[in-house]
């Protein structure tokens, strides 16, 4: 069985996810994944059984309960997919926007996994309100629902009986992690949260991550947080602070796919911050330690 991938997420660490997950202990317990999005590394770890349980979490509820279809229902979860993409035509957008109203109505999860699957680079955009406001990408008609359907079985396969679905605020849904767990976050980024780019439903604060950051570090439990980075000279957000005592380590995370939408060729690099005990030079990456930064080469 190929790594299934059922949900295409612009910003999805499915290709990050091997590197990151080199960085994950040995006989972890649970993996926690508070800002779970198309749950990229649960998937990634769970595949290649790196960690026992699962917990998933996210603030958009629709969301979560998408997730929690694949697993417990995936057949039913699949061919409601298939009924929705069968109705579209290439050259009828009203159809997509009549589903994308439908759900800011209604906020079904299969609408919203229609919406990912069929807008401009998978690239979702909410406004202020909460509302999904991305529009349809006229080139392509989105997943074939035969590759969803193999990408949901397979999820469910990997997952099901082994995961935990949580929805709410990261901080509330990593309460209960231990020092034998590892916690992976990838919050929204400072400068794509907020203003008129607001790629997500909801955004976070700097000093509320770095205070749920400190409450993790006293309990002594193990995380890597995906957060700032860069596309070509513009950075997103600020170093997180020094007093953490995060290593910091540069990601290629490859061509920005949104730069690529405005007519540019941009490479994104991205930061991951991992707790000092897991900062041990891995195949693949570069310290430089005369800057106390490592490198993805």
């Amino acid at each position: 069985m190929m790594l299934p991938h059922p949900i295409p997420y612009q910003g999805s660490k499915r290709k990050l996810a091997p590197t990151i997950a080199k960085y994950i202990p040995r006989r972890t317990t649970r993996l926690f994944e508070p800002f779970a999005g198309s749950a990229a590394m649960t998937i990634y770890v769970a595949f290649y059984g790196l960690a026992h349980e699962f917990v998933v979490g996210d603030s958009l509820k629709p969301m979560v309960d998408l997730l929690r279809r694949m697993v417990e229902n995936p057949k039913p979860t699949a061919d409601r997919y298939r009924e929705i993409w069968e109705g579209q035509t290439r050259d009828n957008c009203a159809y997509f926007n009549e589903i994308r109203n439908r759900y800011n109505e209604q906020q079904d999860p299969l609408d919203l996994l229609y919406l990912i699957c069929r807008c401009v680079k998978n690239a979702v955009r909410f406004n202020g309100n909460g509302r999904f406001t991305q529009s349809v990408d006229k080139r392509r008609l989105g997943m074939h629902p035969d590759k969803m359907q193999s990408a949901v079985i397979g999820v469910s396969r990997i997952l099901r009986g082994r995961i935990e679905f949580r929805c709410g605020d990261w901080m509330e849904t990593t309460v209960d992690a231990t020092p034998s767990d590892f916690v992976y976050m990838d919050p929204p980024y400072l400068g794509t949260s907020i203003g008129r780019d607001k790629r997500y439903h909801q955004q976070i604060l700097l000093d509320e991550l770095v205070e749920g950051l400190w409450h993790l570090r006293n309990r002594c439990v193990p995380f890597a947080l995906s957060y700032d980075g860069m596309t070509g000279e513009r950075e997103y957000g600020p170093p997180l602070p020094c007093e953490l005592g995060l290593v910091r380590l540069l990601l290629h995370a490859g061509t920005s796919s949104q730069s690529t939408l405005s007519g540019r060729n941009e490479q994104t690099i991205e930061s991951l911050y991992v707790t000092p005990d897991l900062a041990q030079p891995v195949e693949g990456v570069l310290r430089l330690k005369s800057e106390q930064t490592e490198l993805c080469v």
